[in-house]
Protein backbone atom coordinates (compact mmCIF):
# COMPACT_ATOMS: atom_id res chain seq x y z
CA UNK A 1 0.00 0.00 0.00
CA UNK A 2 1.16 3.54 -0.79
CA UNK A 3 1.66 5.69 2.29
CA UNK A 4 3.18 8.82 0.79
CA UNK A 5 4.20 10.15 -2.63
CA UNK A 6 6.33 13.23 -3.20
CA UNK A 7 6.43 14.84 -6.64
CA UNK A 8 8.95 17.52 -7.61
CA UNK A 9 9.42 19.35 -10.89
CA UNK A 10 6.78 17.40 -12.85
CA UNK A 11 4.54 19.38 -15.20
CA UNK A 12 3.06 22.32 -13.33
CA UNK A 13 3.89 20.74 -9.97
CA UNK A 14 6.81 22.36 -8.21
CA UNK A 15 6.80 20.35 -4.99
CA UNK A 16 3.83 18.38 -3.67
CA UNK A 17 3.39 15.67 -1.07
CA UNK A 18 0.47 13.24 -1.13
CA UNK A 19 -0.25 11.63 2.22
CA UNK A 20 -2.24 8.52 1.38
CA UNK A 21 -4.26 6.12 3.49
CA UNK A 22 -6.30 2.92 3.08
CA UNK A 23 -9.69 3.06 1.44
CA UNK A 24 -10.77 5.50 -1.24
CA UNK A 25 -8.67 8.64 -1.75
CA UNK A 26 -9.82 11.24 -4.27
CA UNK A 27 -7.66 13.97 -5.78
CA UNK A 28 -9.44 17.07 -7.04
CA UNK A 29 -8.50 20.58 -8.06
CA UNK A 30 -9.08 23.24 -10.66
CA UNK A 31 -8.24 22.65 -14.30
CA UNK A 32 -4.49 22.99 -14.85
CA UNK A 33 -3.66 22.56 -11.18
CA UNK A 34 -1.82 19.30 -11.91
CA UNK A 35 -4.25 16.53 -10.96
CA UNK A 36 -3.27 14.39 -13.90
CA UNK A 37 0.38 14.86 -13.02
CA UNK A 38 -0.37 12.85 -9.89
CA UNK A 39 -1.23 9.86 -12.08
CA UNK A 40 1.73 10.60 -14.36
CA UNK A 41 4.01 10.66 -11.32
CA UNK A 42 2.69 7.33 -10.10
CA UNK A 43 3.22 5.90 -13.56
CA UNK A 44 6.84 7.05 -13.50
CA UNK A 45 7.34 5.64 -10.02
CA UNK A 46 6.30 2.21 -11.23
CA UNK A 47 8.43 2.03 -14.35
CA UNK A 48 6.42 4.08 -16.83
CA UNK A 49 7.99 5.74 -19.87
CA UNK A 50 10.13 8.78 -19.04
CA UNK A 51 9.13 11.86 -21.09
CA UNK A 52 11.60 14.75 -20.59
CA UNK A 53 8.92 17.15 -21.86
CA UNK A 54 7.06 16.49 -18.62
CA UNK A 55 9.89 18.07 -16.62
CA UNK A 56 8.72 21.40 -15.24
CA UNK A 57 10.13 24.41 -17.16
CA UNK A 58 13.13 25.78 -15.31
CA UNK A 59 13.74 22.53 -13.39
CA UNK A 60 16.75 20.30 -13.97
CA UNK A 61 14.78 17.15 -13.39
CA UNK A 62 11.52 15.65 -12.19
CA UNK A 63 11.61 13.40 -9.14
CA UNK A 64 8.93 11.09 -7.77
CA UNK A 65 9.49 9.33 -4.45
CA UNK A 66 7.09 6.84 -2.94
CA UNK A 67 6.89 5.17 0.45
CA UNK A 68 5.07 1.83 0.47
CA UNK A 69 4.31 -0.88 2.96
CA UNK A 70 4.97 -4.36 1.62
CA UNK A 71 4.17 -7.69 3.29
CA UNK A 72 7.23 -9.44 4.72
CA UNK A 73 8.13 -12.64 2.97
CA UNK A 74 6.11 -11.74 -0.13
CA UNK A 75 7.33 -11.73 -3.72
CA UNK A 76 8.02 -7.98 -3.72
CA UNK A 77 10.07 -8.12 -0.53
CA UNK A 78 12.01 -11.12 -1.78
CA UNK A 79 12.83 -9.42 -5.10
CA UNK A 80 13.94 -6.21 -3.39
CA UNK A 81 16.23 -8.04 -0.99
CA UNK A 82 17.59 -10.15 -3.82
CA UNK A 83 18.52 -6.94 -5.68
CA UNK A 84 20.34 -5.61 -2.60
CA UNK A 85 17.68 -3.12 -1.49
CA UNK A 86 16.59 -2.47 2.09
CA UNK A 87 13.13 -2.75 3.61
CA UNK A 88 12.87 -1.03 6.98
CA UNK A 89 9.97 -2.16 9.16
CA UNK A 90 8.05 -3.36 6.07
CA UNK A 91 8.50 0.06 4.43
CA UNK A 92 9.98 0.26 0.94
CA UNK A 93 11.21 3.52 -0.63
CA UNK A 94 11.08 3.84 -4.42
CA UNK A 95 12.50 6.80 -6.34
CA UNK A 96 12.40 7.74 -10.01
CA UNK A 97 14.20 10.76 -11.47
CA UNK A 98 13.97 12.05 -15.05
CA UNK A 99 16.35 14.78 -16.22
CA UNK A 100 15.40 17.50 -18.68
CA UNK A 101 17.83 15.84 -21.12
CA UNK A 102 15.90 12.59 -20.90
CA UNK A 103 18.14 10.53 -18.61
CA UNK A 104 16.25 8.35 -16.17
CA UNK A 105 17.40 6.92 -12.85
CA UNK A 106 15.63 4.66 -10.37
CA UNK A 107 16.38 3.52 -6.83
CA UNK A 108 14.73 0.78 -4.83
CA UNK A 109 15.25 0.41 -1.12
CA UNK A 110 18.22 2.78 -1.29
CA UNK A 111 19.92 0.82 -4.07
CA UNK A 112 20.12 1.82 -7.76
CA UNK A 113 17.90 -0.41 -9.86
CA UNK A 114 16.91 -0.76 -13.51
CA UNK A 115 13.59 0.85 -14.43
CA UNK A 116 12.43 -2.53 -15.70
CA UNK A 117 12.61 -3.83 -12.12
CA UNK A 118 10.19 -1.13 -10.97
CA UNK A 119 7.82 -2.21 -13.73
CA UNK A 120 8.21 -5.83 -12.60
CA UNK A 121 7.32 -4.93 -9.02
CA UNK A 122 4.40 -2.82 -10.20
CA UNK A 123 2.47 -5.94 -11.24
CA UNK A 124 2.16 -6.87 -7.57
CA UNK A 125 1.84 -3.35 -6.17
CA UNK A 126 -0.39 -1.12 -8.24
CA UNK A 127 -2.79 -1.01 -11.17
CA UNK A 128 -2.70 2.41 -12.85
CA UNK A 129 -5.62 3.23 -15.12
CA UNK A 130 -5.07 6.38 -17.13
CA UNK A 131 -5.55 7.24 -20.78
CA UNK A 132 -1.82 7.15 -21.53
CA UNK A 133 -0.87 4.24 -19.28
CA UNK A 134 -0.12 0.65 -20.21
CA UNK A 135 -3.00 -1.02 -18.47
CA UNK A 136 -2.35 -4.09 -16.40
CA UNK A 137 -5.50 -5.85 -17.55
CA UNK A 138 -4.86 -5.08 -21.22
CA UNK A 139 -2.23 -7.82 -21.17
CA UNK A 140 -3.69 -11.15 -22.20
CA UNK A 141 -1.64 -13.08 -19.66
CA UNK A 142 -3.18 -10.96 -16.87
CA UNK A 143 -6.63 -11.46 -18.36
CA UNK A 144 -6.13 -15.22 -18.34
CA UNK A 145 -4.78 -15.19 -14.79
CA UNK A 146 -7.64 -13.01 -13.56
CA UNK A 147 -10.27 -15.15 -15.25
CA UNK A 148 -8.73 -18.24 -13.65
CA UNK A 149 -8.99 -16.69 -10.20
CA UNK A 150 -12.55 -15.56 -10.97
CA UNK A 151 -13.40 -19.15 -11.95
CA UNK A 152 -12.60 -20.30 -8.42
CA UNK A 153 -11.07 -23.27 -6.65
CA UNK A 154 -12.23 -25.89 -9.14
CA UNK A 155 -10.16 -24.35 -11.91
CA UNK A 156 -7.17 -23.76 -9.65
CA UNK A 157 -7.17 -27.42 -8.61
CA UNK A 158 -7.38 -28.55 -12.22
CA UNK A 159 -4.68 -26.07 -13.20
CA UNK A 160 -2.41 -27.48 -10.51
CA UNK A 161 -2.92 -31.00 -11.86
CA UNK A 162 -2.23 -29.77 -15.37
CA UNK A 163 0.89 -27.86 -14.32
CA UNK A 164 2.40 -30.91 -12.62
CA UNK A 165 1.85 -33.03 -15.75
CA UNK A 166 3.01 -30.22 -18.06
CA UNK A 167 6.30 -29.62 -16.25
CA UNK A 168 7.09 -33.33 -16.03
CA UNK A 169 6.19 -33.74 -19.71
CA UNK A 170 8.67 -31.01 -20.62
CA UNK A 171 11.41 -32.68 -18.58
CA UNK A 172 10.69 -36.06 -20.18
CA UNK A 173 10.51 -34.56 -23.68
CA UNK A 174 13.81 -32.74 -23.27
CA UNK A 175 15.57 -35.87 -22.05
CA UNK A 176 13.98 -37.96 -24.79
CA UNK A 177 14.93 -35.44 -27.47
CA UNK A 178 18.51 -35.38 -26.25
CA UNK A 179 18.76 -39.18 -26.25
CA UNK A 180 17.25 -39.49 -29.74
CA UNK A 181 19.35 -36.68 -31.21
CA UNK A 182 22.49 -38.22 -29.77
CA UNK A 183 21.64 -41.73 -30.99
CA UNK A 184 24.24 -41.64 -33.79
CA UNK A 185 26.89 -40.22 -31.51
CA UNK A 186 26.11 -42.83 -28.89
CA UNK A 187 26.27 -45.64 -31.48
CA UNK A 188 29.65 -44.42 -32.69
CA UNK A 189 30.92 -44.14 -29.14
CA UNK A 190 29.64 -47.62 -28.30
CA UNK A 191 31.35 -49.12 -31.37
CA UNK A 192 34.64 -47.52 -30.41
CA UNK A 193 34.41 -48.66 -26.81
CA UNK A 194 33.34 -52.18 -27.79
CA UNK A 195 36.26 -52.53 -30.18
CA UNK A 196 38.69 -51.38 -27.49
CA UNK A 197 37.27 -53.67 -24.82
CA UNK A 198 37.39 -56.66 -27.19
CA UNK A 199 40.93 -55.86 -28.32
CA UNK A 200 42.15 -55.61 -24.74
CA UNK A 201 40.29 -58.77 -23.71
CA UNK A 202 41.88 -60.69 -26.59
CA UNK A 203 45.36 -59.60 -25.50
CA UNK A 204 44.68 -60.60 -21.87
CA UNK A 205 47.22 -58.20 -20.33
CA UNK A 206 48.09 -58.78 -16.69
CA UNK A 207 48.73 -56.13 -14.04
CA UNK A 208 52.42 -55.07 -14.13
CA UNK A 209 53.13 -57.38 -17.05
CA UNK A 210 54.86 -54.75 -19.16
CA UNK A 211 57.45 -54.03 -16.46
CA UNK A 212 58.11 -57.73 -15.88
CA UNK A 213 58.58 -58.42 -19.57
CA UNK A 214 60.95 -55.48 -19.94
CA UNK A 215 63.17 -56.87 -17.15
CA UNK A 216 63.17 -60.37 -18.66
CA UNK A 217 63.93 -59.07 -22.15
CA UNK A 218 66.89 -57.06 -20.87
CA UNK A 219 68.30 -60.14 -19.10
CA UNK A 220 67.96 -62.38 -22.15
CA UNK A 221 69.42 -59.79 -24.49
CA UNK A 222 72.57 -59.61 -22.32
CA UNK A 223 72.75 -63.27 -21.26
CA UNK A 224 76.34 -63.90 -22.45
CA UNK A 225 77.67 -60.76 -20.79
CA UNK A 226 75.85 -61.54 -17.56
CA UNK A 227 77.09 -65.15 -17.45
CA UNK A 228 80.69 -64.11 -18.21
CA UNK A 229 80.63 -61.45 -15.51
CA UNK A 230 79.27 -63.88 -12.91
CA UNK A 231 81.81 -66.57 -13.81
CA UNK A 232 84.75 -64.16 -13.69
CA UNK A 233 83.58 -62.79 -10.34
CA UNK A 234 83.16 -66.32 -8.96
CA UNK A 235 86.65 -67.32 -10.04
CA UNK A 236 88.14 -64.19 -8.52
CA UNK A 237 86.45 -64.92 -5.22
CA UNK A 238 86.80 -68.69 -5.10
CA UNK A 239 90.37 -68.89 -6.48
CA UNK A 240 89.76 -71.58 -9.12
CA UNK A 241 93.25 -72.68 -10.24
CA UNK A 242 91.93 -73.58 -13.69
CA UNK A 243 90.90 -70.02 -14.40
CA UNK A 244 92.94 -67.27 -15.91
CA UNK A 245 92.26 -64.96 -12.97
CA UNK A 246 95.50 -64.11 -11.20
CA UNK A 247 93.90 -62.58 -8.12
CA UNK A 248 92.71 -65.08 -5.50
CA UNK A 249 90.55 -63.16 -3.08
CA UNK A 250 89.81 -66.24 -0.99
CA UNK A 251 93.56 -66.99 -0.51
CA UNK A 252 94.32 -63.39 0.33
CA UNK A 253 91.53 -63.27 2.88
CA UNK A 254 92.64 -66.58 4.40
CA UNK A 255 96.16 -65.24 4.75
CA UNK A 256 94.87 -62.12 6.45
CA UNK A 257 92.79 -64.16 8.91
CA UNK A 258 95.71 -66.42 9.68
CA UNK A 259 98.02 -63.50 10.39
CA UNK A 260 95.56 -61.87 12.73
CA UNK A 261 94.57 -65.11 14.44
CA UNK A 262 98.10 -65.70 15.69
CA UNK A 263 98.15 -62.57 17.84
CA UNK A 264 94.52 -61.43 18.32
CA UNK A 265 94.44 -62.66 21.89
CA UNK A 266 96.99 -60.00 22.85
CA UNK A 267 94.78 -57.04 21.82
CA UNK A 268 90.98 -56.84 21.87
CA UNK A 269 90.93 -54.21 19.15
CA UNK A 270 92.79 -56.51 16.79
CA UNK A 271 90.47 -59.30 17.87
CA UNK A 272 87.46 -57.25 16.72
CA UNK A 273 89.14 -56.76 13.34
CA UNK A 274 89.70 -60.50 13.18
CA UNK A 275 85.97 -61.00 13.78
CA UNK A 276 85.16 -58.78 10.85
CA UNK A 277 87.64 -60.72 8.67
CA UNK A 278 85.87 -63.93 9.69
CA UNK A 279 82.49 -62.36 8.76
CA UNK A 280 83.92 -61.19 5.45
CA UNK A 281 85.12 -64.71 4.76
CA UNK A 282 81.62 -66.11 5.27
CA UNK A 283 80.04 -63.39 3.10
CA UNK A 284 82.66 -64.00 0.40
CA UNK A 285 81.93 -67.70 0.40
CA UNK A 286 78.18 -67.08 0.09
CA UNK A 287 78.69 -64.58 -2.76
CA UNK A 288 80.93 -67.00 -4.59
CA UNK A 289 78.33 -69.77 -4.29
CA UNK A 290 75.52 -67.44 -5.54
CA UNK A 291 77.68 -66.30 -8.45
CA UNK A 292 78.25 -69.87 -9.51
CA UNK A 293 74.54 -70.61 -9.28
CA UNK A 294 73.64 -67.44 -11.20
CA UNK A 295 76.16 -68.23 -13.95
CA UNK A 296 74.61 -71.65 -14.41
CA UNK A 297 71.07 -70.17 -14.51
CA UNK A 298 71.76 -67.57 -17.17
CA UNK A 299 70.90 -69.09 -20.48
CA UNK A 300 70.64 -67.39 -23.87
CA UNK A 301 67.20 -68.35 -25.25
CA UNK A 302 66.60 -66.66 -28.65
CA UNK A 303 63.13 -68.18 -28.98
CA UNK A 304 62.01 -66.83 -25.60
CA UNK A 305 63.55 -63.46 -26.37
CA UNK A 306 61.59 -63.24 -29.64
CA UNK A 307 58.40 -64.25 -27.84
CA UNK A 308 58.90 -61.54 -25.22
CA UNK A 309 59.63 -58.88 -27.83
CA UNK A 310 56.47 -59.80 -29.74
CA UNK A 311 54.40 -59.66 -26.55
CA UNK A 312 55.87 -56.31 -25.57
CA UNK A 313 55.08 -54.90 -29.00
CA UNK A 314 51.41 -55.89 -28.52
CA UNK A 315 51.27 -54.32 -25.06
CA UNK A 316 52.98 -51.16 -26.34
CA UNK A 317 50.35 -50.87 -29.09
CA UNK A 318 47.56 -51.11 -26.49
CA UNK A 319 49.29 -48.55 -24.28
CA UNK A 320 49.47 -46.03 -27.14
CA UNK A 321 45.71 -46.35 -27.66
CA UNK A 322 44.32 -46.74 -24.17
CA UNK A 323 46.89 -45.72 -21.55
CA UNK A 324 50.54 -45.25 -20.71
CA UNK A 325 50.97 -48.64 -19.02
CA UNK A 326 49.35 -52.04 -18.78
CA UNK A 327 47.68 -51.00 -15.52
CA UNK A 328 46.19 -47.90 -17.21
CA UNK A 329 45.02 -50.01 -20.16
CA UNK A 330 43.19 -52.35 -17.76
CA UNK A 331 41.61 -49.34 -15.98
CA UNK A 332 40.42 -47.94 -19.33
CA UNK A 333 38.85 -51.29 -20.21
CA UNK A 334 37.00 -51.38 -16.89
CA UNK A 335 35.61 -47.84 -17.34
CA UNK A 336 34.74 -48.52 -20.98
CA UNK A 337 32.74 -51.59 -19.99
CA UNK A 338 30.72 -49.51 -17.53
CA UNK A 339 30.09 -46.81 -20.14
CA UNK A 340 29.01 -49.45 -22.64
CA UNK A 341 26.44 -50.67 -20.15
CA UNK A 342 25.06 -47.14 -19.85
CA UNK A 343 24.99 -46.58 -23.62
CA UNK A 344 23.37 -49.89 -24.35
CA UNK A 345 20.77 -49.09 -21.67
CA UNK A 346 19.72 -45.86 -23.46
CA UNK A 347 17.46 -47.74 -25.84
CA UNK A 348 15.52 -49.10 -22.89
CA UNK A 349 15.46 -45.59 -21.40
CA UNK A 350 14.08 -44.18 -24.64
CA UNK A 351 11.25 -46.71 -24.58
CA UNK A 352 10.51 -45.87 -20.94
CA UNK A 353 10.49 -42.12 -21.64
CA UNK A 354 8.21 -42.49 -24.65
CA UNK A 355 5.75 -44.48 -22.60
CA UNK A 356 5.83 -41.89 -19.81
CA UNK A 357 5.48 -39.02 -22.31
CA UNK A 358 2.39 -40.66 -23.81
CA UNK A 359 0.84 -41.11 -20.36
CA UNK A 360 1.61 -37.49 -19.41
CA UNK A 361 0.22 -36.23 -22.73
CA UNK A 362 -3.06 -38.00 -21.99
CA UNK A 363 -3.20 -36.42 -18.53
CA UNK A 364 -2.48 -33.00 -20.01
CA UNK A 365 -5.16 -33.52 -22.62
CA UNK A 366 -7.76 -34.35 -20.00
CA UNK A 367 -6.78 -31.47 -17.70
CA UNK A 368 -6.56 -28.94 -20.55
CA UNK A 369 -10.01 -29.94 -21.79
CA UNK A 370 -11.38 -29.47 -18.28
CA UNK A 371 -9.65 -26.08 -18.01
CA UNK A 372 -11.28 -24.96 -21.25
CA UNK A 373 -14.69 -26.07 -20.00
CA UNK A 374 -14.35 -24.27 -16.66
CA UNK A 375 -12.97 -21.11 -18.28
CA UNK A 376 -15.79 -21.05 -20.80
CA UNK A 377 -18.39 -21.23 -18.04
CA UNK A 378 -16.57 -18.59 -15.99
CA UNK A 379 -16.25 -16.35 -19.05
CA UNK A 380 -20.03 -16.31 -19.49
CA UNK A 381 -20.54 -15.31 -15.85
CA UNK A 382 -17.75 -12.77 -15.96
CA UNK A 383 -18.95 -11.11 -19.17
CA UNK A 384 -22.45 -10.77 -17.74
CA UNK A 385 -21.18 -9.32 -14.46
CA UNK A 386 -19.00 -6.68 -16.17
CA UNK A 387 -21.75 -5.78 -18.62
CA UNK A 388 -24.13 -5.27 -15.69
CA UNK A 389 -21.57 -2.98 -14.04
CA UNK A 390 -21.18 -0.96 -17.26
CA UNK A 391 -24.93 -0.38 -17.44
CA UNK A 392 -24.72 1.46 -14.12
CA UNK A 393 -21.64 3.36 -15.34
CA UNK A 394 -23.47 5.19 -18.14
CA UNK A 395 -22.57 2.59 -20.76
CA UNK A 396 -25.95 0.82 -20.96
CA UNK A 397 -25.41 -0.55 -24.48
CA UNK A 398 -21.88 -1.80 -23.99
CA UNK A 399 -21.21 -5.51 -23.84
CA UNK A 400 -18.10 -7.20 -22.50
CA UNK A 401 -17.32 -10.76 -23.48
CA UNK A 402 -14.40 -13.13 -23.20
CA UNK A 403 -12.96 -14.80 -26.25
CA UNK A 404 -11.30 -18.12 -25.46
CA UNK A 405 -9.20 -19.51 -28.29
CA UNK A 406 -8.11 -23.10 -27.83
CA UNK A 407 -5.03 -24.06 -29.80
CA UNK A 408 -3.32 -27.34 -30.56
CA UNK A 409 -0.15 -26.65 -28.59
CA UNK A 410 0.05 -27.08 -24.85
CA UNK A 411 1.31 -24.08 -22.89
CA UNK A 412 2.13 -23.44 -19.28
CA UNK A 413 -1.54 -22.82 -18.43
CA UNK A 414 -3.26 -25.11 -20.90
CA UNK A 415 -4.18 -24.55 -24.53
CA UNK A 416 -6.37 -21.47 -24.08
CA UNK A 417 -5.71 -17.88 -25.09
CA UNK A 418 -7.98 -15.53 -23.13
CA UNK A 419 -8.88 -12.06 -24.38
CA UNK A 420 -11.44 -9.58 -23.07
CA UNK A 421 -13.58 -7.96 -25.76
CA UNK A 422 -15.79 -4.86 -25.74
CA UNK A 423 -18.65 -3.89 -28.00
CA UNK A 424 -19.50 -0.25 -27.05
CA UNK A 425 -22.94 -0.48 -28.71
CA UNK A 426 -25.09 -3.24 -30.24
CA UNK A 427 -24.02 -2.59 -33.83
CA UNK A 428 -20.31 -2.59 -33.02
CA UNK A 429 -18.28 -5.80 -33.35
CA UNK A 430 -16.55 -7.03 -30.20
CA UNK A 431 -12.95 -5.79 -30.19
CA UNK A 432 -10.00 -6.05 -27.83
CA UNK A 433 -10.37 -3.62 -24.93
CA UNK A 434 -7.79 -1.11 -26.13
CA UNK A 435 -9.42 -1.04 -29.58
CA UNK A 436 -13.05 -1.07 -28.57
CA UNK A 437 -13.18 1.89 -26.17
CA UNK A 438 -12.20 5.53 -26.00
CA UNK A 439 -9.99 6.78 -23.17
CA UNK A 440 -12.84 7.65 -20.82
CA UNK A 441 -14.80 4.53 -21.73
CA UNK A 442 -11.76 2.39 -21.20
CA UNK A 443 -11.32 3.72 -17.68
CA UNK A 444 -14.90 2.86 -16.87
CA UNK A 445 -14.50 -0.59 -18.40
CA UNK A 446 -11.39 -1.04 -16.29
CA UNK A 447 -13.30 0.04 -13.20
CA UNK A 448 -16.09 -2.43 -13.95
CA UNK A 449 -13.58 -5.22 -14.51
CA UNK A 450 -11.63 -4.39 -11.35
CA UNK A 451 -14.84 -4.36 -9.32
CA UNK A 452 -15.79 -7.78 -10.66
CA UNK A 453 -12.27 -9.11 -10.26
CA UNK A 454 -11.63 -7.45 -6.89
CA UNK A 455 -12.20 -10.55 -4.83
CA UNK A 456 -10.36 -12.90 -7.18
CA UNK A 457 -7.43 -10.85 -8.49
CA UNK A 458 -6.43 -8.55 -5.66
CA UNK A 459 -3.77 -5.87 -6.04
CA UNK A 460 -2.92 -3.56 -3.12
CA UNK A 461 -3.45 -0.23 -4.89
CA UNK A 462 -5.61 0.96 -7.80
CA UNK A 463 -5.19 4.36 -9.46
CA UNK A 464 -7.86 5.76 -11.79
CA UNK A 465 -7.77 8.83 -14.03
CA UNK A 466 -10.56 9.92 -16.38
CA UNK A 467 -12.81 7.19 -14.99
CA UNK A 468 -15.68 9.69 -14.91
CA UNK A 469 -15.05 11.32 -18.28
CA UNK A 470 -18.30 12.19 -20.07
CA UNK A 471 -20.69 11.15 -17.32
CA UNK A 472 -22.68 12.89 -14.64
CA UNK A 473 -25.78 12.64 -12.54
CA UNK A 474 -26.80 9.18 -11.42
CA UNK A 475 -24.04 7.50 -13.43
CA UNK A 476 -21.47 9.58 -11.54
CA UNK A 477 -22.96 8.44 -8.24
CA UNK A 478 -22.72 4.83 -9.37
CA UNK A 479 -19.07 5.31 -10.32
CA UNK A 480 -18.39 6.67 -6.84
CA UNK A 481 -20.30 3.81 -5.27
CA UNK A 482 -18.28 1.19 -7.19
CA UNK A 483 -15.00 2.87 -6.42
CA UNK A 484 -15.96 2.78 -2.75
CA UNK A 485 -16.87 -0.89 -3.10
CA UNK A 486 -13.48 -1.61 -4.62
CA UNK A 487 -11.84 0.38 -1.81
CA UNK A 488 -13.24 -2.08 0.72
CA UNK A 489 -10.69 -4.61 -0.54
CA UNK A 490 -7.82 -2.39 -1.70
CA UNK A 491 -6.41 1.09 -1.62
CA UNK A 492 -8.01 3.18 -4.37
CA UNK A 493 -6.73 6.56 -5.60
CA UNK A 494 -8.95 8.47 -8.03
CA UNK A 495 -8.35 11.74 -9.86
CA UNK A 496 -11.81 13.16 -10.50
CA UNK A 497 -13.68 16.31 -11.41
CA UNK A 498 -17.08 14.98 -10.29
CA UNK A 499 -18.35 15.87 -6.84
CA UNK A 500 -20.60 12.80 -6.88
CA UNK A 501 -17.46 10.62 -7.01
CA UNK A 502 -15.46 12.72 -4.56
CA UNK A 503 -18.24 12.48 -1.98
CA UNK A 504 -17.55 8.75 -1.49
CA UNK A 505 -13.92 9.33 -0.48
CA UNK A 506 -12.42 8.19 2.79
CA UNK A 507 -9.72 10.83 2.23
CA UNK A 508 -9.95 13.92 0.03
CA UNK A 509 -6.83 15.65 -1.36
CA UNK A 510 -7.02 18.89 -3.31
CA UNK A 511 -4.29 20.22 -5.60
CA UNK A 512 -4.05 23.99 -5.33
CA UNK A 513 -2.28 26.27 -7.78
CA UNK A 514 -0.69 29.63 -7.14
CA UNK A 515 -1.70 32.85 -8.85
CA UNK A 516 1.21 32.36 -11.25
CA UNK A 517 -0.35 29.11 -12.40
CA UNK A 518 2.11 26.90 -10.56
CA UNK A 519 1.36 24.60 -7.68
CA UNK A 520 2.92 25.99 -4.53
CA UNK A 521 5.32 23.87 -2.51
CA UNK A 522 2.61 22.58 -0.20
CA UNK A 523 0.09 22.43 -3.04
CA UNK A 524 -1.61 19.18 -2.06
CA UNK A 525 -3.84 19.62 0.97
CA UNK A 526 -5.77 16.95 2.87
CA UNK A 527 -9.27 18.26 3.59
CA UNK A 528 -11.33 17.91 6.73
CA UNK A 529 -15.13 17.75 6.66
CA UNK A 530 -15.53 21.51 6.31
CA UNK A 531 -12.87 21.63 3.62
CA UNK A 532 -14.61 18.86 1.71
CA UNK A 533 -17.87 20.79 1.79
CA UNK A 534 -16.12 23.87 0.33
CA UNK A 535 -14.35 21.84 -2.36
CA UNK A 536 -17.50 19.93 -3.35
CA UNK A 537 -19.37 23.23 -3.51
CA UNK A 538 -16.71 24.62 -5.85
CA UNK A 539 -16.96 21.52 -8.00
CA UNK A 540 -20.76 21.77 -8.07
CA UNK A 541 -21.36 25.48 -8.53
CA UNK A 542 -17.96 26.91 -9.27
CA UNK A 543 -18.26 28.96 -6.05
CA UNK A 544 -17.00 27.41 -2.86
CA UNK A 545 -18.95 29.81 -0.65
CA UNK A 546 -22.28 29.41 -2.43
CA UNK A 547 -24.97 28.55 0.13
CA UNK A 548 -26.83 26.45 -2.41
CA UNK A 549 -23.62 24.69 -3.42
CA UNK A 550 -22.67 24.03 0.21
CA UNK A 551 -26.09 22.60 0.93
CA UNK A 552 -25.84 20.33 -2.08
CA UNK A 553 -22.33 19.28 -1.00
CA UNK A 554 -23.59 18.40 2.48
CA UNK A 555 -26.32 16.30 0.88
CA UNK A 556 -23.80 14.46 -1.28
CA UNK A 557 -21.62 13.66 1.70
CA UNK A 558 -24.59 12.49 3.74
CA UNK A 559 -25.88 10.24 0.96
CA UNK A 560 -22.39 8.80 0.43
CA UNK A 561 -22.11 7.84 4.11
CA UNK A 562 -21.13 4.14 4.27
CA UNK A 563 -24.28 3.16 6.16
CA UNK A 564 -26.40 4.73 3.43
CA UNK A 565 -24.26 3.54 0.53
CA UNK A 566 -24.06 -0.01 1.94
CA UNK A 567 -27.21 -0.70 3.99
CA UNK A 568 -27.13 -3.74 6.24
CA UNK A 569 -28.47 -6.90 4.66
Amino acid sequence: MLEEVRIQGLGVIDDAVLELSPGLTVVTGETGAGKTMVVTGLGLLFGGRADPQRVRPGADRAVVEGRLTVPPGGRVAARVLEAGGDIDDNVLILTRAVSAEGRSRATMGGRSAPVSLLAYLADDLVAVHGQSDQQRLLRTDRQRSSLDRFAGDQLLRTLKQYTVAYRRHREVSEELEELVQRARERAQEADMLRFGVEEIAAAEPQPGEDAELLAEETRLAHADSLRMAATTAHEALAGDPASDVEIDVAALLAAARQAVAAVREHDSELGQIGDRLDEASYILADAATELASYAESVDADPARLAEIQERRALLTSLSRKYGGSTDEVLAWAENAAKRLTDLEGDDERIDELRAEADELHERMEQAATELTRIRTEAAERFGGAVTEELTALAMPHARVSVRITTGEEFGQYGRDEVELLLAPHPSAPPLALHKGASGGELSRVMLAIEVVFAGSDPVPTFVFDEVDAGVGGKAAVEIGRRLARLAQRAQVIVVTHLPQVAAFADAHLVVEKSTEGLVIESGVVRLDRAGRVRELSRMLAGMENSELGRAHAEELLTNADPERAYPAA
